[in-house]
């Protein structure tokens, strides 16, 4: 008797304990029937045909059912609300950490790959230990720094004046970045697809337009501003939508979900460049992002800081220790800025109503 045993774990990952049971109970008492028919042969020829099988197949039902039975509960587990830590393998006392929050951009794997160089710095440079806190929500970033769950954060104008119109003096400026021409300023660009018959900024009335978040100065309060300016509202677009970071308001834009968007100049001038993106405008000047940080941190740390950023020379001596800074908002290093540079940036979040006092 020729008998073969060709059952995959794929083809019995819907059968129940109780179905597979019984199916082994059939199949010896088969191999049983099978075996008295045969009962002329020799023992050993009866237990290699018909005793074996049924062993083999009642150890692989074991091991099958006990994987079927054994439920885990799934785990959610997210980028954003882990703390990028311990790097180099070396253990730090949480209490000890400095953690270092920052609005999305790129998204969490390019702008990890970004800031992390820049804190290893920070660490040479003070002798403190940081660590990364990410957040799923754009507005979570200064929510966390105002909080104290962060004790710094590279954020952009706006996400500051919001900032420290809810959290007063708990927020407190540090430095602002400096652009490719060495000024604390950037832009905000109004793009659109390559090819697309959309030619200035007016014609976007009756079409869609994809912000950033909320919260983001280029990524929706200039273009906002941009829009109106050119005499569109909010009602005089088909419909509008805000994404969480400037590269998704660029895939919303190229797969067709909307006719164009508002982006950040740097990621606007390097997709021009390449051809992906058609540029429709580029916006006045506002303050740059900048690096704020919470008022419970001591003094002698903010000044180690400070004094750090200022010293940081990422086109110089350490260039070749950085990821892709030029993509930053500040791709020369920190200066200081006098802060009633932002109040250009709060008239306009009071005026669509992102501050209430």
């Amino acid at each position: 008797m020729n008998f073969k045993i060709n059952y995959h774990a794929a083809e019995l990952r819907g059968i129940k304990t109780k179905q597979l049971l019984a199916l082994s109970f059939r199949l010896v008492r088969n191999l049983s029937s099978v075996s008295k028919k045969d009962s002329r042969r020799s023992g050993n020829d009866i237990r290699e045909t018909c005793i074996m099988p049924a062993l083999i197949f009642l150890c692989f039902f074991f091991l099958i059912s006990w994987g079927c039975t054994q439920e885990e509960t799934p785990k959610k587990v997210s980028l954003y609300n882990k703390t990028a830590e311990n790097r180099g393998g070396v253990e730090h006392d949480e209490k000890d950490t400095i953690r270092f929050g920052f609005d999305l951009r790129l998204g969490p794997k390019e702008d990890v790959r970004i800031y992390g160089p820049l804190l290893e710095y920070l660490e040479k440079a003070t002798g403190k230990h940081f660590s990364i806190k990410f957040t799923e929500k754009y507005e979570d970033t200064v929510e966390n720094l105002g909080k104290g769950i962060t004790h710094f954060a590279a954020v952009g104008s706006l996400s500051y004046v919001v900032g420290k119109e809810k959290y007063g003096d708990r927020i407190k400026y540090l430095v602002s970045g400096v652009n490719d021409e060495g000024e604390p300023r950037y832009e905000a660009v109004i793009f659109t697809r390559p090819g697309s018959n959309i030619q200035t900024v007016n014609d976007l009335k009756g079409k869609s337009f994809a912000f950033g978040p909320k919260m983001s100065t280029q990524g929706h309060l200039i273009p906002r501003k941009m829009l109106e300016d050119a005499g569109i509202t909010l009602k005089d677009l088909s419909y509008y939508i805000h994404t969480d970071s400037h590269i998704n308001t660029v895939s919303s834009v190229l797969n067709g979900e909307c006719d164009a968007g508002g982006i950040q100049d740097v990621l606007a001038r390097r997709l021009e460049i390449e051809g992906k993106i058609k540029v429709l405008k580029i916006s006045d000047s506002y303050p740059s992002s900048l690096i704020a940080y919470n008022s419970t941190v001591d003094s002698k740390t903010v000044e180690a800081v400070r004094s750090a950023l200022f010293a940081f020379e990422p086109t110089g001596r350490h260039k070749n220790m950085l990821v892709d800074w030029d993509k930053t908002e500040m791709p020369l290093g920190f200066i200081s800025v006098n802060e009633s540079e932002f109040y250009k940036v709060a008239v306009l979040a009071r005026k669509y109503g992102l501050l209430t006092k």
